[in-house]
């Protein structure tokens, strides 16, 4: 499994240099010279499902390459498992992409000013290509930097997310395949934890977890990162009075719905779904009223393990999406905002 894992790093490593280098002009030759023919890609709102590489390097990578010039990739995690949840070897690489805001984006107004655009990326890997991947960037980040943050202040920290505290999240070589396991054993631990929590509720009401139950799978001083529109968050009690109880009172009905890939290196984890979650808001979350509407979210969590607890945890959510199927249109007011056609 280990010559697996390596070349399949080679493989995204060989992807991701190929379109940093490209011209803008030959994205899409770049982009699928390194996938299958019958590429699938996965991106937030509102890029949503695209296929094939020239329709990928249009609708993606292009314009934010217009956008945002010239860009420089500044990884902080980098790793590559087998999935625990479905098939294949994949790769997952956490970092910012820094440009200059020259032009709109997604019509947000430029800046003119540096700008850093979080993102998480998933691949399989199938032979000597790409054959899938999941692209999530935190769009709620870049609306805030352009002075256009589009919802109620939110409860944690918004800053630029930093990397892992150990600087050690490039996972470039080979990795002790015990610690791989050991990592995702513990994910499992906290995941069955949350899930009960998440059924208790459902039947109870009741959707406190006790301080006691994330201790026993979370460090004291551990740091969630959360996406723009939640912020981040510094030791348990700060977790759960900033982020997990309003997640958890202020939304209903929680229903899991899997993951597409899950999966561990040394001492990292990291899995995304499409979507993760079902759940209804019922007022406060993310101070906005209630809808009484179904709404998925598409979610992406990147671990630290340090020793037996769990240290640190990037989290993306597609906050665009859920509000979407709720009727807010969160990109569309704000052109409207600007005097835009919509």
């Amino acid at each position: 499994m280990s010559a697996a894992l390596q070349h399949a790093k080679a493989v995204v490593r060989d992807h991701l240099a190929a379109i940093d280098a490209a011209p803008t002009a030959a994205l899409a030759d770049a982009v699928a010279a390194t996938v299958v023919d019958d590429y699938r890609w996965r991106g937030v709102h509102p890029f949503g499902e695209i296929s094939g590489a020239e329709a990928v390097a249009a609708g993606f990578w292009a314009p934010l390459r217009e956008a945002f010039s010239p860009v420089q990739r500044r990884p902080d995690v980098f790793l590559a498992g087998d999935n625990t949840v479905g098939d294949g070897v994949w790769v997952c690489e956490m970092g910012h992409l820094l440009g200059l805001f020259d032009r709109p984006w997604l019509a947000i107004p430029p800046t003119g000013r540096m700008c850093f655009l979080r993102y998480a990326g998933f691949h399989r890997v199938d032979a000597d290509l790409i054959a899938e991947s999941a692209m999530f960037v935190d769009v709620v980040s870049v609306m805030g930097q352009a002075g256009q943050y589009p919802l109620p202040p939110a409860s944690g920290s918004q800053h630029i997310q930093p990397g892992p505290l150990t600087h050690d999240g490039l996972l470039d070589d080979e990795q002790d395949e015990a610690a791989g396991k050991e990592t995702m054993a513990l994910v499992e631990r906290m995941i069955d934890d949350l899930s009960e929590a998440n059924r208790q509720g459902n039947s109870t009401g009741d959707n406190r977890v006790p301080r006691a139950v994330l201790a026993e799978t979370w460090h004291e001083d551990m740091i969630w990162s959360g996406p723009g529109g939640i912020g981040a968050t510094y030791t348990i009690d700060r977790y759960q009075q900033q982020h997990q109880h309003p997640f958890r009172f202020n939304l209903a009905a929680k229903t899991f719905n899997g993951h597409v890939a899950r999966f561990a290196e040394g001492d990292y984890a990291c899995f995304f779904g499409w979507p993760n979650l079902t759940n209804t808001a019922t007022g406060g979350f993310l101070g906005m009223t209630g809808s009484g509407t179904p709404a998925d979210m598409r979610v992406v969590d990147v671990y630290r393990r340090d020793g037996d607890k769990l240290a640190e945890n990037w989290i993306f959510i597609d906050l665009l999406h859920w509000l979407n199927m709720q009727g807010l249109d969160v990109l569309a007011r704000m052109r409207q905002l600007n005097g835009e056609a919509l």
